[in-house]
């Protein structure tokens, strides 16, 4: 049934029990019914209880005011270069059971909106200008009631209008006209350059302005704002205050002042600010960087904002907020919007709410709009969230500036998303070198003949008697001056400067030299303190019930303690109850990641009879720092970009993001590519994000084998990053300990192991976490120089099935030396190891991965100082088999060509291709046999 039309179409008696179940428990009926039973009981009340008095078209009119707050948003006059598309039934009065003849009869609906007794023409007409004029509002989908009441209150009190003073609109005025004077200025002075113009969105300048000034007088101190290049140049001039003239010599491509970094596009930079607010507040504006790729930045700035959050503001979400700018295409089209608004309300990630700004061009690139979604409209997405959306000509300046103010009243009672679409044009392309009108010549002819928002609004202010004409030339004259000036500096600068937007958290942090990675720092941790810590971490309040196997687990953790004997899951946590100890924050989230995928961490204790959770971590002592660890949801684009940027805010804490399996980490390749790997040649934005990435071939197939080692290495260049395959549980304890030892930081990449995490040999003792730092290499402590013939370098798991080997066969002239750190490579010490084996003939560098994987490409272009040859699986489009027994073929494979055991005397690549393919045929003819026999069995 139709919810326009729901009473003609419903049976009495089922109103009757609706009715009872109403009376109740209101909340046990639909909101359309709550709001019809309330207007039904207030016509009571009127009536004085005189029910045969009623008439059938006061339950009309509340069922057409009902219409209106569900469906207004269909026929608003938000779009200002199309013609709406049609939807029905209308709100015509006919398909509510009125007509016309009744305009200037009186109801009492009329109370149900606030303006009493009423005639149907007054109703008709407030509704219409609350929600069918230039502002639409999605909002009555939404659950809770106390929302929806709250947003039909404030909406149908003010009838959703503007009512501004006149030295409010000049404010107004001032910033549209700059905005658009900024663009006209631009245009004409750099012809045909890219530049990614706001034209027909600059309303966007005057509701950024005034989010800033509400903000401030709601508490907010921090916002934080990300964008896409469109209007960027705009936003950093009008709203973050970068100086006009550096933004013009950039359109000139001079040369960068320092010439260690690359450098980014003018419109992809960031910038700070800090301004006083009109209520003598000073503010802090941050506008992060973005890469081209749309909504990238979303979860990055909403983890800028957390971590302001919880390391600046003690967890007072009204102290920050976070502004996300869209274009419509893009929120509609990017998965990670989604992604991270199924994270806004989480324990983990919330802020407290965002501003969603859709600066919406009605299409994207070349894109038709309608070519481009299935929804409705380009914000149906924050529906997910319950949260409301409206819609806005972006024409009326003052009802995006009002609607803003709502916004934020809104998410300051609420502390949820609400979502403004900005219904606007693109006056040019998709870039100012572009012709629209090869794809869009209608829409085209309207937006060239279309007046800008500047001209429409100084001709209501001048209408109105808020402005003259003189005073509407003399601001436009002024800002044009400004321009003129910093356009004239602009030419007597040289260098570009590329400043990090986030100088002042990162002052003390400097950037990292060649030199610095000829060593590691020490990071041992005294036994009496790694005791202390260990005990903690095994005592749990006797009286609170635990499962029995958690206890069993802290029993032999506690054993472990005792006797110096760590695993690598203790020495993890170790490793951060030390910083912990030791003033330095550490967050850790991942899926799976409180418990571990591999149930190998446990740094959260859930007891046996409730949900109530324990964290060892945080029972250390009175002084420590806090420890945070999440289970994030299923999302690997969204967390890591989040994790980034709250990284970014604290170069004084370890922030770490866990792969469930390491080769799901190619669902965050954007924030890899465009943010981990690049943004401090980029933008001068230095990071110390840890990924940690199970890692290890075991057989079980494609998915579950590799962390992609291949792809970080292909991208490390220039110190950018650190790339780890540790293979001790002290090594792991020491790398994590110096991520935040150095007075530099870089990116950490960890391959974490899976079958080590319960190797027997995999195990490290007191003086291994006491004494030294991280190892970028490990040398084979057994070999003998004067023996040694080969000399087998490796990485990770496999180290531990090459040493059982050489051992099963008694080797004494082969030496396994592990590279721990495979980026920066070690050359220093690894050329300690050429030099002391000297004698050495030959040299293996021995892998588990494809040839055409791993760490061989890299190694073999950077490590030319030995004639080193591979053995490893053969080339492959694929990690891993999803046999287990091949798998194993393929392992023993690889042991046996390391140790001249196979004797097929080939080159090691065709001996991979020949041997292993001869060993799975035979494999598979055995198979294929013994089934045979079974089958026969069975049918004798």
């Amino acid at each position: 049934m139709d919810n326009f039309s729901f009473l003609t179409n419903t049976d009495a008696s089922v109103i009757e029990e609706l009715y009872e179940k109403y009376k109740n428990d209101p909340t046990s009926v639909d909101e359309t019914w709550r709001v019809f039973f309330k207007g039904f009981e207030f016509a009571q009340m009127q009536y004085n209880g005189e029910q045969d008095k009623m008439v059938p078209s006061e339950f009309n009119v509340i069922n057409l005011i009902n219409a209106y707050r569900q469906r207004g948003h269909l026929f608003t006059k938000t779009n200002p270069v199309r013609t709406r598309r049609k939807y029905s039934p209308t709100l015509a009065l006919e398909n509510y059971g009125l007509d016309e003849s009744q305009l200037d009869e009186y109801f009492q609906a009329g109370n149900e909106i606030g303006i009493g007794k009423a005639t149907l023409r007054d109703i008709v007409n407030h509704l219409n200008t609350t929600y069918c004029n230039s502002i639409g509002v999605e909002y009555m989908f939404i659950r809770r009631t106390e929302i929806v009441d709250w947003l039909r209150e404030k909406m149908e009190s003010r009838r959703n209008l503007p009512n501004f003073s006149p030295g409010k609109k000049k404010e107004i005025y001032e910033k549209l006209n700059q905005a658009v004077t900024f663009e006209k200025f631009i245009h004409r002075k750099y012809p045909g350059q890219k530049r990614f113009s706001l034209e027909g969105g600059e309303s966007i300048i005057p509701a950024l302005n005034v989010a800033i000034e509400e903000g401030s007088h709601n508490g907010t101190e921090d916002f934080v704002i990300g964008m896409p290049h469109r209007g960027r140049l705009n936003v950093l001039a009008n709203i973050m205050h970068k100086p006009i003239s550096r933004i013009f010599s950039e359109f000139g491509g001079i040369e960068y002042e320092d010439e260690e970094i690359m450098g980014d596009v003018k419109y992809h930079l960031g910038q700070t600010y800090k301004r006083q607010t009109s209520n003598d507040k000073t503010v802090k504006l941050t506008l992060s960087p973005n890469p081209s790729h749309l909504e990238a930045v979303d979860p990055v700035v909403e983890g800028l904002a957390r971590a302001r959050i919880d390391h600046i503001y003690q967890g007072d979400t009204q102290k920050v907020l976070p502004i996300l700018m869209h274009g419509d295409a893009s929120i509609a089209g990017q998965g990670v919007v989604y992604e991270v608004l199924q994270m806004s309300q989480l324990e983990g990630y919330k802020t407290g709410g965002t501003i969603h700004l859709v600066v919406n061009n009605q299409l994207g690139f070349t894109t038709n709009y309608l070519d481009g979604r299935s929804s409705t409209y380009c914000t149906d997405v924050a529906k997910i969230l319950q949260s409301p959306v409206f819609h806005i000509n972006a024409d009326d300046v003052e009802a995006l500036v009002y609607t803003m103010q709502l916004a934020l009243e809104f998410r300051h009672r609420f502390n949820k998303d609400v979502f403004i679409d900005l219904l606007g044009y693109r006056k040019y392309g998709h870039n100012e070198g572009d012709e629209p009108r090869f794809t869009q010549p209608l829409l085209y002819k309207k937006i060239t003949r279309h007046p800008d928002p500047a001209n429409i609004y100084s001709e209501k202010l001048s209408n109105e008697k808020v402005l003259t004409q003189e005073e509407i030339k003399s601001y436009e004259k002024a800002y044009t001056e400004e321009l003129e000036d910093a356009y004239e500096q602009s030419k007597s600068i040289e260098k570009a400067v590329i400043t990090s937007f986030l100088g002042e958290e990162w002052k003390n942090i400097r950037r990292a030299t060649n030199e610095d990675f000829n060593h590691s720092p020490h990071t041992g941790v005294a036994q009496k303190q790694l005791e202390h810590i260990g005990r903690k971490l095994t005592d749990v309040p006797e009286d609170k019930s635990f499962y029995r196997k958690s206890l069993k687990l802290l029993k032999e953790r506690r054993k472990r303690v005792d006797e110096g004997n760590f695993d690598w899951g203790m020495a993890e946590l170790l490793a951060y109850g030390s910083l912990l100890e030791e003033g330095f924050p550490v967050r850790l989230s991942g899926q799976d990641s409180q418990r571990g995928t591999f149930s190998h961490r446990h740094a959260v204790i859930t007891l046996e009879d409730s949900e109530e959770q324990y964290v060892p971590l945080n029972e250390l002592s009175d002084n420590q720092s806090r420890f945070e660890i999440y289970n994030s949801p299923l999302s690997e684009y969204g967390v890591m970009g989040f994790e980034y940027g709250y990284s970014l805010t604290t170069p004084y804490s370890l922030t770490i993001w866990e792969a469930q399996f390491g080769d799901f980490v190619n669902g965050g390749q954007i924030i890899i590519d465009q943010y981990l790997s690049s943004a401090e040649d980029k933008w001068n934005v230095m990071n110390d994000l840890v990924l940690l990435l199970p890692h290890g071939y075991e057989g079980q197939g494609p998915e579950h084998s590799s962390g992609r080692m291949e792809r970080f290495l292909e991208l490390a260049a220039d110190n950018n990053l650190q790339i780890v395959n540790a293979t001790t549980p002290a090594n792991f304890f020491h790398v994590l300990r110096r991520q935040v030892y150095r007075d530099f930081r870089k990116p950490l990449i960890i391959f974490t192991p899976k079958s080590l995490l319960r190797h027997p040999r995999c195990v490290s003792g007191y003086e291994d976490l006491t004494t030294g730092g991280f190892s970028e290499v490990i040398d084979d402590a057994g070999a003998d120089p004067q023996q040694v013939e080969k000399v087998v370098l490796c990485s990770g798991k496999i180290y531990y099935d090459l040493l059982a080997r050489k051992e099963e066969i008694n080797n004494k002239n082969m030496a396994i030396v592990r590279v721990e750190q495979l980026y920066p490579l070690p050359k220093n010490q690894l050329m300690s190891i050429v030099d002391k084996y000297h004698n050495a003939k030959r040299w293996l560098w021995v892998q588990e991965e494809p040839a055409n994987m791993g760490a061989w490409s890299f190694m073999e272009e950077h490590f030319k100082e030995v004639d080193l040859k591979l053995v490893s699986r053969p080339a492959s489009g694929s990690p891993a088999t999803g046999s287990s027994k091949f798998h194993q073929i393929q392992q023993e494979k690889i042991l046996d060509k390391t140790f001249h055991q196979c004797n097929c005397h080939r080159l090691d690549e065709e001996c991979q291709m020949v041997c292993i393919g001869n060993r799975w045929r035979t494999f598979e003819q055995t198979e294929r046999k013994e089934k045979n026999k079974q089958i026969k069995q069975n049918q004798t």
